[in-house]
């Protein structure tokens, strides 16, 4: 061979190794690069130029082709990883005369071979997963074609029309399922959920959804979401019962926390009410002591609870206190509490009072007006030293709460007339809120009756839609000495007495007294009547109302004594409410009797 085809040959071996894709490195006996070809440039990131005549350790670690080059043995299939490349390779040792001169390693990149294979194995994976759930659940399922063949048809929906997988795979899905239009939504690509279809005489609920691939119908699914009509009447009264059980605990979770109401229970638009939620909203945000001010029944206690659950102690509890309603000689243990043996009753292990039980939470004061003065100067100290003590007890317990307020009465001129410390007064006055009475709201009563009517359609479980507009008007019209709570009353009765199809509420579910308003007998106030006592003659209803309430509760002190517990007895009332009456009334004052 001369010398001119010898370079001829070689340089036709070097193109034949540069034109494979597998990578070739061979090396001679002391691991130095003699072959370097254009594939393992490509996988291994190094040119030609840079690996001839370096040692190949020195490059790449790939201690099995030095150890082939030691042992003289092939090392076939081994797979390594280079780069982060995952690399297949094949190394024997290179002979001569018999003579062993080097090595050589062909190793292909197989990163894609193996990320293919990967996916192809989740792809099986997730095949027979859904192939599992098809087969396990209990819904019936059907897939049909583009042409609305039956494609899969899983055990559930096999046994329920009693036919094998084999006798429906492959045909028409109308030929095999009564009723269907399975091969209907095929053609219109338009799902139909909750649908009924008779099946062997059951009314079932079924849905069918075409199944789409880049943009075209190419088959459907088809589920039977009920057997019955009547699973779901069964289940419709399972999850109202479900609601109820869970507006109920929601509440108790409520009430355990303390606030049970917040903003959104206000209802109100007016400038007025916007003024006295805005002034709320921005009590909230601070730690002052709050006074609220507003006629009986113009929603005081729930503006109490609005300002507690938007402030930074919502988290803590909120703690009321009617102080009309306790009797002088029992408020003082209510409020500080009491250890035990401080009294005869007391409960042996004590009892903390209402600060102590509204640390870190809000203690809420209603009817302060009505508070005892003794007790007016007792409670004074507190708020100004942050502090209480038990009676009986020498423990001084530190105070962590936002005090909030509340009376009808006008507490300024209870202090001009010395019957409201005027201290205590300014503690209590940091920030006033004016609630309206809803005769200065007029404009909120439709809202308030539409909020209204859906609070009493779920509490009486009804289903009363609208009010008439003439029904709005009369309410409009009227004083409502009884304000928002004399209008619930009003719409729960309306609701309670309605037994119209139409579910509207009309003139004839209002009271009578109402009634006699819109026809003209009455103006707002009753008229006179000549053989009427002088003291139910003119004023309002509620005024009226009230110099009878004094009248009865003032004979039934006479004819008891001045024993107010028979008193109570008499007129079929706690004690405590009576006391409240006394007070708020101003009968008898420094003149009372027995208990």
């Amino acid at each position: 061979m001369t010398a001119n085809r010898k370079n001829c040959s070689m340089e036709h071996l070097y193109a034949v190794l540069n034109s494979t894709h597998n990578g070739i490195i061979a090396v001679d006996n002391h691991g130095i690069i003699t072959l370097f070809n254009r594939g393992a440039e490509k996988i291994l990131g190094f040119s030609t130029q840079e690996a001839l005549d370096q040692k190949v350790d020195a490059l790449f670690n790939v201690p099995s082709l030095l150890t082939t080059l030691r042992s003289g043995r092939p090392d076939v299939g081994r797979n390594v990883v280079i780069n982060g490349k995952s690399i297949y390779s094949n190394r024997s040792p290179v002979y001569r005369d018999g003579k062993q001169v080097g090595a050589v390693a062909i190793f292909q990149d197989t990163t894609d071979i193996e990320k293919l294979s990967q996916e192809l194995a989740a792809a099986k994976n997730s095949v027979e997963i859904l192939e599992t759930i098809l087969e396990t659940t209990y819904d019936g399922i059907v897939v049909v074609d583009k042409n609305g063949i039956i494609t899969r048809f899983n055990k559930a929906y096999q046994s329920f029309l009693g036919i094998d997988e084999k006798n429906a795979l492959g045909r028409a899905v109308e030929d095999v399922i009564e009723n269907t239009r399975m091969h209907i939504v095929v053609k219109t690509g338009k799902p139909e959920i909750g649908e009924t279809q008779k099946i062997q005489g059951h009314e079932m609920v079924v849905m069918r959804i075409p199944i789409y691939k880049k943009g075209e119908v190419v088959g459907a699914v088809g589920k039977v979401l009920f057997r019955d009509v009547k699973e779901i009447r069964s289940m419709v009264e399972k999850l109202d019962l479900a609601t109820k059980e869970l507006k109920y605990y929601k509440g108790e979770v409520m009430r355990l926390k303390g606030s049970r109401y917040n903003f959104k229970n206000i209802a109100g638009r007016c400038e007025k009410m916007l003024q006295a939620k805005n002034l709320a909203k921005t009590a909230a945000s601070g730690s002052s002591n709050v006074l609220i001010r507003g006629e009986s029944g113009t929603g005081k206690e729930l503006f109490a609870h609005a300002i507690h659950d938007l402030s930074l102690r919502r988290y803590g509890a909120f703690i009321r206190v009617n102080c009309a309603a306790i009797p002088a000689g029992l408020l003082e243990s209510e409020l500080f509490g009491y250890e035990g043996g401080a009294f005869t009753d007391a409960k042996k292990g004590g009892k903390p009072g209402k600060f102590e039980m509204a640390q870190g939470g809000t203690l809420f004061l209603d009817e302060i007006g009505d508070m005892p003065s003794e007790m007016q100067a007792k409670l004074l100290r507190v708020l100004q030293e942050k502090e209480v003590e038990r009676l009986g007890g020498e423990r001084i317990i530190r105070l962590d709460i936002r005090l909030i307020a509340a009376t009808n009465r006008d507490l300024e001129e209870l202090v001009r007339k010395e019957a409201f410390r005027q201290d205590l007064y300014y503690r209590l006055n940091v920030l006033k809120i004016e609630i309206p009475p809803l005769r200065e709201i007029r404009e909120d009563i439709p809202l308030l009756c539409e909020r209204m009517l859906q609070e009493v359609n779920e509490d009486l479980g009804t289903a009363v839609e609208t009010i008439d507009p003439g029904v709005i008007e009369i309410l409009k019209a009227h004083d409502w000495p009884g304000n928002i709570r004399e209008l619930k009353n009003v719409m729960e009765r309306a609701v309670a007495v309605n037994t119209d199809r139409q579910q509207v509420v009309r003139k004839h579910h209002l009271p009578i007294y109402l009634l006699d308003m819109d026809t003209g007998q009455n103006s707002g106030a009753l008229q006179p009547d000549k053989n009427a006592p002088e003291w139910l003659t003119g004023g309002t209803l509620s005024e009226i109302l009230a110099k009878t309430e004094k009248a009865a509760i003032e004979n039934a002190l006479r004819a008891a004594g001045n024993n107010r517990k028979k008193a109570a007895e008499m007129l079929g009332i706690h004690r405590s409410g009576l006391y409240q009456k006394i007070n708020r009334y101003n009968i008898g004052a420094g003149n009372s009797g027995p208990d």
